[in-house]
């Protein structure tokens, strides 16, 4: 499971040119779901993305999480994360998972964030077509994988 964590100072989804989610200071989290992801990885990710220590404490050092400073989170599925890029020019997306898999670990992933203790959490929806909006704070931006975490 992949998770792009974009520190923002504000960020809007779009959700088929209609509905629009906001959150003010916090983090944007694009959720991308392998097929060989487990349930266990949406919950490990979830409390690390809450936890993650990326917001500057009063010495300006990375040293505050989302959760420490009642900051708000957005998260939006996005199955191109799975893109394998390695062969010609255009990606293959058979590495992401499906349904029921790709919905559950995303709504689980939403559940973790939530009863992590994230006061405000947005989503996209899953499947919809959506833009986003944001403005990047720093910029900080990480990306998490927890494939690479069973392989270290």
């Amino acid at each position: 499971m992949k998770a792009v964590l974009q520190r923002v100072k504000n960020a809007s989804v779009t959700i088929n040119g209609a509905e629009t989610h906001t959150i003010g200071e916090g983090l944007l989290i694009l959720l991308g779901v392998a097929a060989t992801d487990t349930l266990d990885d949406a919950k490990l990710l979830a409390r690390k993305c809450a936890e993650l220590r990326i917001f500057e404490d009063e010495n300006e050092k990375l040293n505050l999480s989302a959760l420490d400073l009642g900051y708000d989170i957005m998260i939006v599925s996005n199955f191109t994360l799975q893109a394998d890029t390695k062969k010609g020019r255009r990606p293959s997306f058979i590495a992401a998972a499906k349904p029921p898999l790709s919905v559950e670990a995303y709504e689980l992933f939403i559940q973790c964030v939530r009863e992590a203790g994230i006061s405000k959490v947005e989503t996209g929806e899953f499947g919809a077509e959506m833009q986003i909006a944001l403005v990047n704070d720093g910029p900080v931006t990480l990306v998490l994988d927890t494939e690479e975490w069973k392989r270290s």
